[in-house]
């Protein structure tokens, strides 16, 4: 198991679920605020990755370039990033322009089912 995560599963489970991971929710969150794009916030989730990757070796003496370890634990905290930008996205849009969307689940808004009908109306 190790080999796979790059480190020990206490180190993956603290610095990078936990530690990196809570970081990457506020990255996502102050992205999403800002109506990044999810580009951006894949780069930040690469840069999340190196920090982990560091601290890692520096405080725990885990394996600074293990290639594996850096792609599993970036991929796992970019997941966490972009499930909070997604979500952070969705209650922005509902909450932004309550007239027009309504909520569809955490991830998603769906146009308000008058809308639909008034602009067939229209037409």
């Amino acid at each position: 198991m190790e080999t796979i995560l790059g480190s020990s599963v206490p180190v993956f489970v603290f610095l990078t679920v936990l530690v990196f991971g809570g970081c990457g929710v506020l990255t996502g969150q102050t992205l999403a605020e800002g109506w990044k794009p999810v580009s951006n916030v894949l780069a930040y989730s690469l840069l999340l990755g190196l920090g982990d990757r560091f601290l890692a070796w520096g405080l725990f003496g885990e394996q600074l370039l293990s290639l594996w370890g850096f792609v599993v634990h970036t991929v796992v905290i970019g997941l966490i990033t972009l499930t909070a930008h997604r979500i952070a996205i969705a209650r922005r849009m509902v909450n932004q322009y309550p007239w027009l969307y309504e909520t569809a689940g955490p991830f998603g808004w769906r146009e308000r089912t008058g809308m639909a009908e008034e602009k067939a109306e229209e037409k």
